[in-house]
C-alpha cells in the first residue's frame, strides 16, 4: 500500500512513524513534512490548503490512501477534493469538519444528538458577551468560534481578560466552567461504525502545575490508571456514536478521526470540544501503544469497511510524551536555533524513547527550530513511572537554546498509581 500523509507536525511524524512500521505499507510519502519525517518518508512540497494540488500529488504518486493530518486543510475541504478524484482519504469532508471549525456548529450538533456538554451562549456583540459572562460567573471560559491552532480558548477568573479575548474574536462561545479532570478520547469512524481508541490526558498550560497561558499541548500520557474502566464504553454510547449518527442524519456523514475532549465532572462526563483529526500531543502516546498495524485501520475507515475489522490490539505498556517548545512559546516563538542531541537519543534511548519532530527544518547539515512546539519526546515503559523516567532522560540529551518544557507530565498519575 502506498500512503501519502499531509502535514508538518509531531502528529504527522507520529502517524508516519507508525505507518513506516506497518508491513503492508510499501511506500510512504509526506507533504510538506519536516526534518524528522524525512527520516521515514519521502517529502514533497505542496500547499496543504490547496485541494487540487494535494490531489494532483496523490495522483502523480499513485497512492492508495491519503491521510490529511491538520485541521485547517480539513476545514478547507482538501479531503473532498481527494475523495472526488476517487482516491481513498482518511479525513472528514469540509462540511463535517465544521465540528472543529465552528464551536457553535458543534454545540448545535450536540444539542440535536443529546450529547452532554457545558451550557453555553454564542455571542457576537460586547453586550452579549457581558451578559453571558455575568450569567456564568468566574472562572470564565471564552472560546473563539473558529480555528485558532489550539490557542483560541481562555479560561480565567479575570473579567477584563475574558472580555478582551472575546473582543479579539469575531464570534465567541462562552461556556460554564467544567470541573474535574480532562480526558482525550479518539475514535476512528467511517460514518457508521465508531471504533474508539485508548484514552489519554494532555497538558494544555505552558508551565508546571497547570500555570501559565494555554498552549497547543505540552505533553500527554496513556493509559489513565485513575479512570473508570467503563469510561470508553460510556463515551462511545453517549457521545461518539450519537454524534456520528447525527452527522449522518444531517447528510454530512463524518468519516475520519473524531476527537472528543472530555471533562469528568461531578455531574458526569461532559464534552468540552470536538476535533476533526488526531490531536497533538495525545496522538504520540496513543499510537505508541497501538499494536494493530495502522494503515489497514485508516483504509477501512476511508473505504467504509470499519465494521469488518477485528478488535484493535494494544500494548499493556504506558507511554508519556514531553513537548520541547521554543523560547517565548506560546507567544511569538524564536526560530532558527540549532537543535543538538538527536543522534544521542537515537543511539542511547531507542527503542524505548524517540523524538518526534514538529517545528523543525533542515539548515544545511543542522536541524533548527522552525515553530513554537519544536519536538515531542515520547517514551514507553512498564508503567507511567518508567515511561516518565525514560522520556525525561531523553529530554536532558537535547539542546535547544532558550527552550522550555514542563517537568510534571504524568507525575501525579504516576505517583497515585504506585
Amino acid at each position: 500500500m502506498k500512503v501519502l500523509v499531509i502535514g508538518t507536525g509531531a502528529r504527522e511524524h507520529a502517524l508516519c512513524r507508525s505507518l513506516s512500521l506497518d508491513p503492508d505499507v510499501s511506500a510512504l510519502h509526506c507533504a510538506p513534512g519536516n526534518a524528522g519525517i524525512a527520516e521515514v518518508a519521502e517529502l514533497h512540497p505542496v500547499d496543504a490548503l490547496d485541494g487540487a494540488a494535494v490531489t494532483a500529488l496523490a495522483q502523480r504518486l499513485g497512492v492508495d490512501l491519503v491521510v490529511v493530518g491538520p485541521e485547517a486543510p480539513l476545514v478547507a475541504g482538501v479531503a473532498d477534493a481527494v475523495r472526488d478524484a476517487g482516491i481513498p482519504v482518511f479525513g472528514p469532508s469540509g462540511e463535517a469538519a465544521q465540528l472543529e471549525g465552528s464551536k457553535a456548529f458543534a454545540k448545535d450538533v450536540m444539542a440535536a444528538a443529546e450529547v452532554p456538554t457545558a451550557r453555553s451562549y454564542v455571542c457576537t456583540t460586547p453586550e452579549e458577551v457581558a451578559e453571558a459572562l455575568d450569567a456564568f460567573g468566574a472562572p470564565y471560559v471564552v472560546k473563539d468560534d473558529g480555528l485558532a491552532a489550539g490557542k483560541g480558548v481562555v479560561v480565567t477568573s479575570d473579567l477584563d481578560e475574558a472580555k478582551a479575548h472575546a473582543a479579539a474574536c469575531e464570534r465567541v462561545v462562552i461556556e460554564e466552567f467544567l470541573d474535574g479532570p480532562e480526558v482525550s478520547l479518539f475514535a476512528i469512524t467511517d460514518g457508521d461504525t465508531v471504533l474508539p481508541l485508548q484514552p489519554a490526558q494532555d497538558f494544555k498550560r505552558a508551565l508546571d502545575g497547570d500555570e501559565g497561558p494555554n498552549t497547543g499541548g505540552m505533553g500527554a500520557y496513556s493509559p489513565l490508571p485513575w479512570a473508570d474502566p467503563k469510561l470508553v464504553d460510556e463515551v462511545l454510547q453517549t457521545v461518539l456514536q450519537p454524534t456520528v449518527d447525527e452527522m449522518r442524519r444531517r447528510g454530512t456523514p463524518f468519516s475520519g478521526l473524531l476527537y472528543a475532549g472530555l471533562a469528568i465532572t461531578s455531574r458526569g462526563v461532559r464534552v468540552i470540544e470536538f476535533n476533526a483529526r488526531f490531536g497533538d500531543p495525545e496522538t504520540q502516546v496513543v499510537l505508541a501503544r497501538l499494536k494493530t498495524p495502522l494503515a489497514g485501520v485508516l483504509l477501512a475507515a476511508a473505504s467504509g469497511n470499519l465494521e469488518d475489522l477485528p478488535p484493535l490490539r494494544w500494548s499493556e505498556d504506558a507511554a508519556v510524551t514531553v513537548v520541547i517548545a521554543s523560547h517565548n512559546y506560546p507567544g511569538t516563538p524564536r526560530t532558527g536555533d540549532p537543535i543538538t542531541g538527536l543522534d544521542e537519543v537515537a543511539a542511547q534511548d531507542a527503542p524505548h524513547a524517540y523524538v518526534l519532530h514538529a517545528g523543525t527544518k533542515r539548515d544545511g547539515d543542522a536541524v533548527v527550530s522552525a515553530g513554537g512546539r519544536v519536538l515531542s519526546v515520547t517514551a514507553s515503559g512498564k508503567d507511567l513511572t518508567e515511561a516518565r523516567e525514560r522520556a525525561y532522560r531523553a529530554v536532558t540529551r537535547i539542546g535547544l537554546d532558550g527552550s522550555q518544557h514542563r517537568t510534571d507530565i504524568a507525575a501525579k498519575a504516576a505517583s497515585e498509581a504506585r
